[in-house]
Protein backbone atom coordinates (compact mmCIF):
# COMPACT_ATOMS: atom_id res chain seq x y z
CA UNK A 1 0.00 0.00 0.00
CA UNK A 2 1.39 3.40 -0.84
CA UNK A 3 2.45 5.62 2.01
CA UNK A 4 0.13 8.79 2.89
CA UNK A 5 0.80 11.30 0.50
CA UNK A 6 2.69 14.17 2.02
CA UNK A 7 2.03 18.00 1.89
CA UNK A 8 5.03 19.36 -0.46
CA UNK A 9 6.34 21.77 1.59
CA UNK A 10 7.60 25.90 0.91
CA UNK A 11 4.14 26.45 -0.31
CA UNK A 12 3.77 30.17 -1.28
CA UNK A 13 1.23 32.60 0.08
CA UNK A 14 -0.28 34.29 -2.51
CA UNK A 15 2.15 36.90 -4.37
CA UNK A 16 1.24 40.54 -5.09
CA UNK A 17 0.47 40.23 -8.86
CA UNK A 18 0.80 40.97 -12.00
CA UNK A 19 4.49 41.74 -11.88
CA UNK A 20 7.43 43.55 -13.16
CA UNK A 21 10.23 41.48 -14.19
CA UNK A 22 13.49 42.88 -12.97
CA UNK A 23 16.72 42.10 -15.51
CA UNK A 24 19.12 43.73 -12.98
CA UNK A 25 22.87 44.40 -14.53
CA UNK A 26 23.38 40.66 -16.75
CA UNK A 27 24.58 40.56 -20.13
CA UNK A 28 24.44 36.78 -20.40
CA UNK A 29 20.74 35.40 -21.69
CA UNK A 30 21.78 32.18 -19.58
CA UNK A 31 20.91 33.98 -16.15
CA UNK A 32 17.86 35.62 -17.15
CA UNK A 33 16.03 32.04 -17.28
CA UNK A 34 13.59 33.17 -13.74
CA UNK A 35 12.34 36.25 -16.62
CA UNK A 36 12.00 33.81 -19.66
CA UNK A 37 10.38 31.38 -17.69
CA UNK A 38 7.70 33.76 -16.25
CA UNK A 39 7.23 35.10 -19.63
CA UNK A 40 7.32 31.76 -21.39
CA UNK A 41 4.77 29.83 -18.44
CA UNK A 42 3.28 32.88 -16.62
CA UNK A 43 2.81 35.49 -19.32
CA UNK A 44 -0.70 36.77 -18.04
CA UNK A 45 0.73 37.44 -14.67
CA UNK A 46 3.90 39.79 -16.21
CA UNK A 47 3.44 43.64 -16.80
CA UNK A 48 6.32 44.54 -18.66
CA UNK A 49 10.66 44.70 -17.38
CA UNK A 50 13.05 47.24 -16.28
CA UNK A 51 16.93 46.71 -15.96
CA UNK A 52 20.10 48.32 -15.03
CA UNK A 53 21.88 50.61 -17.37
CA UNK A 54 24.68 48.98 -19.13
CA UNK A 55 22.10 45.60 -19.04
CA UNK A 56 21.66 43.66 -22.57
CA UNK A 57 19.52 40.87 -21.97
CA UNK A 58 15.56 41.49 -22.30
CA UNK A 59 12.47 39.27 -21.80
CA UNK A 60 11.54 40.63 -24.64
CA UNK A 61 8.38 42.35 -23.00
CA UNK A 62 7.68 46.37 -22.61
CA UNK A 63 10.04 48.44 -20.82
CA UNK A 64 8.70 50.81 -18.48
CA UNK A 65 9.53 52.37 -15.11
CA UNK A 66 8.11 50.86 -11.64
CA UNK A 67 6.08 54.16 -11.46
CA UNK A 68 4.95 53.01 -15.15
CA UNK A 69 4.15 49.67 -14.55
CA UNK A 70 2.39 50.78 -10.85
CA UNK A 71 0.22 52.40 -12.43
CA UNK A 72 -0.95 50.14 -15.05
CA UNK A 73 -1.81 47.51 -12.16
CA UNK A 74 1.73 45.97 -11.32
CA UNK A 75 1.91 45.10 -7.32
CA UNK A 76 5.03 43.81 -7.07
CA UNK A 77 8.84 43.50 -9.14
CA UNK A 78 10.12 40.04 -9.29
CA UNK A 79 13.96 39.75 -9.24
CA UNK A 80 14.07 37.91 -13.26
CA UNK A 81 18.02 37.07 -12.19
CA UNK A 82 19.36 33.99 -11.64
CA UNK A 83 23.14 34.91 -11.67
CA UNK A 84 25.99 32.76 -10.37
CA UNK A 85 25.62 32.40 -6.11
CA UNK A 86 22.47 33.97 -6.35
CA UNK A 87 24.05 37.51 -5.58
CA UNK A 88 22.04 41.22 -4.92
CA UNK A 89 24.43 42.84 -6.60
CA UNK A 90 25.14 46.73 -5.15
CA UNK A 91 24.55 48.07 -8.56
CA UNK A 92 20.60 46.84 -8.27
CA UNK A 93 20.13 49.28 -5.00
CA UNK A 94 18.68 52.21 -6.68
CA UNK A 95 16.33 49.86 -9.11
CA UNK A 96 15.01 47.80 -5.88
CA UNK A 97 14.69 51.39 -3.72
CA UNK A 98 12.78 53.18 -7.06
CA UNK A 99 10.38 50.27 -7.08
CA UNK A 100 9.41 49.90 -3.37
CA UNK A 101 8.90 54.13 -3.55
CA UNK A 102 6.70 53.46 -6.52
CA UNK A 103 4.47 51.18 -4.51
CA UNK A 104 5.74 47.90 -5.81
CA UNK A 105 6.65 44.72 -3.56
CA UNK A 106 9.87 43.09 -3.91
CA UNK A 107 9.99 39.61 -5.24
CA UNK A 108 13.23 37.48 -4.77
CA UNK A 109 14.41 33.74 -5.87
CA UNK A 110 18.05 34.91 -4.98
CA UNK A 111 20.59 33.38 -2.76
CA UNK A 112 20.92 36.05 -0.81
CA UNK A 113 18.03 37.26 1.18
CA UNK A 114 16.17 40.85 0.62
CA UNK A 115 14.98 40.83 4.70
CA UNK A 116 18.87 40.86 5.48
CA UNK A 117 19.86 43.75 3.64
CA UNK A 118 19.80 46.18 5.82
CA UNK A 119 18.91 49.79 3.53
CA UNK A 120 16.43 47.61 2.20
CA UNK A 121 14.89 46.20 5.13
CA UNK A 122 14.70 49.54 6.26
CA UNK A 123 13.02 50.88 3.11
CA UNK A 124 10.25 48.39 2.89
CA UNK A 125 9.16 49.08 7.26
CA UNK A 126 9.28 52.52 6.27
CA UNK A 127 6.88 52.62 3.23
CA UNK A 128 4.95 49.25 4.54
CA UNK A 129 6.30 47.41 1.72
CA UNK A 130 6.84 43.63 1.65
CA UNK A 131 10.01 41.76 0.71
CA UNK A 132 9.54 38.30 0.05
CA UNK A 133 11.59 35.70 -0.08
CA UNK A 134 11.13 32.36 -2.61
CA UNK A 135 14.07 30.64 -1.90
CA UNK A 136 13.60 29.44 1.69
CA UNK A 137 13.94 25.66 2.05
CA UNK A 138 10.86 24.28 4.57
CA UNK A 139 12.24 23.35 8.08
CA UNK A 140 12.38 19.68 9.25
CA UNK A 141 13.61 18.11 6.63
CA UNK A 142 14.61 14.53 7.25
CA UNK A 143 17.82 12.52 6.67
CA UNK A 144 17.42 10.55 2.89
CA UNK A 145 16.17 6.93 3.48
CA UNK A 146 17.09 5.21 0.34
CA UNK A 147 14.08 3.03 0.42
CA UNK A 148 11.87 1.96 -2.37
CA UNK A 149 8.56 4.24 -2.83
CA UNK A 150 5.43 3.69 -4.60
CA UNK A 151 4.54 5.86 -7.49
CA UNK A 152 6.25 6.95 -10.84
CA UNK A 153 8.74 9.17 -11.19
CA UNK A 154 10.51 11.45 -14.00
CA UNK A 155 13.79 13.58 -13.19
CA UNK A 156 14.61 16.28 -16.06
CA UNK A 157 18.55 16.16 -16.23
CA UNK A 158 21.19 18.15 -18.14
CA UNK A 159 24.45 18.37 -19.86
CA UNK A 160 25.26 22.22 -17.70
CA UNK A 161 22.71 24.11 -16.27
CA UNK A 162 20.19 26.86 -18.01
CA UNK A 163 19.56 25.21 -20.68
CA UNK A 164 16.03 23.54 -20.78
CA UNK A 165 15.38 21.09 -17.65
CA UNK A 166 12.69 23.64 -16.08
CA UNK A 167 10.64 23.91 -19.62
CA UNK A 168 11.11 19.86 -19.96
CA UNK A 169 9.29 19.14 -17.20
CA UNK A 170 6.42 21.76 -17.19
CA UNK A 171 6.05 20.58 -20.54
CA UNK A 172 5.98 16.97 -20.25
CA UNK A 173 3.84 17.44 -17.22
CA UNK A 174 1.87 18.77 -19.01
CA UNK A 175 1.25 16.23 -21.87
CA UNK A 176 0.81 13.30 -19.40
CA UNK A 177 -1.98 15.32 -17.87
CA UNK A 178 -3.20 15.78 -21.76
CA UNK A 179 -3.01 12.11 -21.84
CA UNK A 180 -5.38 11.54 -18.78
CA UNK A 181 -2.49 10.38 -16.72
CA UNK A 182 -2.04 11.57 -13.20
CA UNK A 183 0.90 13.93 -12.83
CA UNK A 184 1.91 16.61 -10.89
CA UNK A 185 5.07 19.23 -11.75
CA UNK A 186 7.38 19.25 -9.01
CA UNK A 187 9.58 22.51 -8.71
CA UNK A 188 12.63 22.25 -7.11
CA UNK A 189 14.61 25.97 -8.22
CA UNK A 190 12.90 29.60 -7.72
CA UNK A 191 11.44 30.30 -11.31
CA UNK A 192 9.18 27.05 -10.69
CA UNK A 193 8.74 27.97 -7.11
CA UNK A 194 6.68 30.80 -8.52
CA UNK A 195 5.43 29.14 -11.19
CA UNK A 196 4.15 26.49 -9.05
CA UNK A 197 3.22 28.11 -5.79
CA UNK A 198 5.09 25.22 -4.17
CA UNK A 199 7.96 23.13 -4.09
CA UNK A 200 11.83 22.89 -2.60
CA UNK A 201 14.09 25.61 -3.43
CA UNK A 202 17.38 22.10 -3.55
CA UNK A 203 20.05 24.59 -3.85
CA UNK A 204 19.11 25.98 -0.74
CA UNK A 205 18.99 22.96 1.87
CA UNK A 206 22.01 21.79 3.99
CA UNK A 207 23.81 19.78 1.70
CA UNK A 208 22.97 16.69 4.29
CA UNK A 209 19.47 17.09 4.18
CA UNK A 210 19.36 17.61 0.04
CA UNK A 211 18.67 13.94 -0.85
CA UNK A 212 16.52 13.93 2.17
CA UNK A 213 14.64 17.00 0.51
CA UNK A 214 14.12 15.00 -2.77
CA UNK A 215 12.31 12.61 -1.32
CA UNK A 216 9.89 15.12 0.76
CA UNK A 217 9.28 16.45 -2.89
CA UNK A 218 8.28 13.39 -4.37
CA UNK A 219 6.97 11.42 -2.03
CA UNK A 220 5.07 7.81 -2.46
CA UNK A 221 2.08 7.85 -4.29
CA UNK A 222 -0.63 5.98 -6.02
CA UNK A 223 1.00 3.19 -8.28
CA UNK A 224 0.12 4.89 -11.46
CA UNK A 225 0.92 8.80 -10.66
CA UNK A 226 3.79 10.90 -11.90
CA UNK A 227 6.12 13.35 -10.62
CA UNK A 228 7.60 14.77 -12.97
CA UNK A 229 10.59 16.60 -11.29
CA UNK A 230 12.66 19.57 -12.48
CA UNK A 231 16.12 19.25 -12.51
CA UNK A 232 19.25 21.25 -11.62
CA UNK A 233 22.40 21.96 -12.65
CA UNK A 234 25.06 18.87 -13.87
CA UNK A 235 26.57 15.86 -12.57
CA UNK A 236 29.52 16.72 -14.72
CA UNK A 237 28.95 20.93 -12.94
CA UNK A 238 32.12 22.02 -11.58
CA UNK A 239 30.05 24.11 -9.03
CA UNK A 240 26.72 22.37 -9.07
CA UNK A 241 26.72 18.46 -8.98
CA UNK A 242 26.34 17.88 -5.19
CA UNK A 243 22.36 19.32 -5.79
CA UNK A 244 22.17 17.26 -9.08
CA UNK A 245 23.48 13.92 -7.62
CA UNK A 246 21.16 14.98 -3.96
CA UNK A 247 17.99 15.16 -6.55
CA UNK A 248 18.88 12.00 -8.45
CA UNK A 249 19.32 9.65 -5.10
CA UNK A 250 16.51 11.49 -3.29
CA UNK A 251 13.71 11.51 -6.52
CA UNK A 252 14.78 7.90 -7.45
CA UNK A 253 13.39 8.43 -10.73
CA UNK A 254 11.63 5.81 -12.87
CA UNK A 255 13.09 7.40 -15.72
CA UNK A 256 14.94 10.30 -16.83
CA UNK A 257 15.25 12.94 -19.97
CA UNK A 258 18.49 14.73 -20.44
CA UNK A 259 18.27 18.16 -21.54
CA UNK A 260 21.12 19.88 -23.92
CA UNK A 261 21.61 23.03 -26.19
CA UNK A 262 22.98 22.16 -29.08
CA UNK A 263 26.33 24.05 -29.89
CA UNK A 264 27.33 25.06 -26.55
CA UNK A 265 30.53 23.61 -26.14
CA UNK A 266 31.64 25.14 -22.57
CA UNK A 267 30.17 25.13 -19.54
CA UNK A 268 28.12 28.54 -18.50
CA UNK A 269 30.10 30.43 -15.94
CA UNK A 270 33.19 28.28 -16.10
CA UNK A 271 34.76 28.49 -19.29
CA UNK A 272 37.58 26.66 -18.64
CA UNK A 273 35.51 23.30 -18.48
CA UNK A 274 34.16 21.35 -21.85
CA UNK A 275 30.62 20.65 -21.85
CA UNK A 276 29.77 16.52 -21.70
CA UNK A 277 28.04 14.94 -24.40
CA UNK A 278 25.21 13.73 -24.09
CA UNK A 279 25.93 9.92 -24.20
CA UNK A 280 28.66 10.66 -21.32
CA UNK A 281 25.38 12.35 -19.52
CA UNK A 282 22.98 9.53 -19.95
CA UNK A 283 25.44 7.11 -18.88
CA UNK A 284 26.77 8.96 -15.51
CA UNK A 285 23.39 9.71 -14.30
CA UNK A 286 22.26 5.81 -14.93
CA UNK A 287 25.11 4.33 -13.23
CA UNK A 288 24.84 6.91 -10.33
CA UNK A 289 20.72 6.99 -10.31
CA UNK A 290 21.31 2.91 -10.38
CA UNK A 291 22.46 3.50 -6.39
CA UNK A 292 18.91 4.25 -5.43
CA UNK A 293 16.44 3.06 -8.05
CA UNK A 294 17.92 -0.23 -10.49
CA UNK A 295 15.45 0.16 -12.73
CA UNK A 296 16.17 3.86 -13.67
CA UNK A 297 15.92 4.11 -17.92
CA UNK A 298 16.32 7.32 -19.96
CA UNK A 299 13.39 8.16 -21.91
CA UNK A 300 15.16 10.02 -24.31
CA UNK A 301 16.95 13.71 -25.32
CA UNK A 302 15.26 17.12 -24.83
CA UNK A 303 16.79 19.72 -26.80
CA UNK A 304 17.02 23.23 -26.48
CA UNK A 305 16.47 25.22 -30.44
CA UNK A 306 15.31 27.96 -29.71
CA UNK A 307 18.74 29.44 -30.82
CA UNK A 308 17.96 27.45 -34.44
CA UNK A 309 15.94 28.12 -37.67
CA UNK A 310 13.38 25.08 -37.59
CA UNK A 311 14.13 23.26 -40.72
CA UNK A 312 17.62 22.90 -39.29
CA UNK A 313 16.26 22.22 -35.91
CA UNK A 314 14.20 19.19 -36.65
CA UNK A 315 16.99 17.75 -39.01
CA UNK A 316 19.37 18.15 -36.06
CA UNK A 317 17.01 16.28 -33.63
CA UNK A 318 16.03 13.60 -36.37
CA UNK A 319 20.23 13.10 -36.79
CA UNK A 320 20.76 12.94 -32.81
CA UNK A 321 17.44 10.21 -32.51
CA UNK A 322 18.60 7.90 -34.64
CA UNK A 323 22.20 7.95 -33.69
CA UNK A 324 21.35 7.93 -29.72
CA UNK A 325 18.58 5.28 -30.43
CA UNK A 326 15.86 7.88 -27.97
CA UNK A 327 13.58 9.94 -29.21
CA UNK A 328 15.05 13.80 -29.36
CA UNK A 329 12.47 16.96 -29.29
CA UNK A 330 12.55 20.56 -28.37
CA UNK A 331 9.26 20.27 -26.15
CA UNK A 332 8.91 23.91 -26.83
CA UNK A 333 8.61 22.68 -30.64
CA UNK A 334 6.33 20.32 -29.91
CA UNK A 335 5.32 18.05 -32.63
CA UNK A 336 5.81 14.10 -33.82
CA UNK A 337 8.91 14.28 -32.05
CA UNK A 338 7.83 15.21 -28.67
CA UNK A 339 4.81 12.91 -28.77
CA UNK A 340 7.48 10.34 -29.21
CA UNK A 341 9.46 11.44 -26.36
CA UNK A 342 6.13 11.41 -24.35
CA UNK A 343 5.52 7.58 -25.68
CA UNK A 344 9.21 6.30 -24.65
CA UNK A 345 8.57 8.22 -20.85
CA UNK A 346 5.26 6.63 -19.93
CA UNK A 347 6.26 3.26 -21.83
Amino acid sequence: MPQTRLPILSTLKTLPEPYLLFMGDITEPGYGKTAFGLRDWAPERCIGEFACDGATVSAGLPRMTPAEAAARGARSMVIGVANAGGVVSDAWMAPLLEAMEAGLDIISGMHMRLGEIERLRETAATLGRSLIDVREPPRGIPLATGLPRSGKRLLTVGTDCALGKKYAALALAKAFTQRGVDADFRASGQTGILLAGRGVPMDAVVSDFAAGAAELLSPAAADDHWDVIEGQGSLSHPAYAAVSLALLHGSQPNVIVVCHQPGREKVLGHPTFALPSVEETIELNLRMGRRTQPAIRCGGISFNTSHMEEAQAHALMAEESLRLGVPVADPIRGGDAFARLVDSCLA
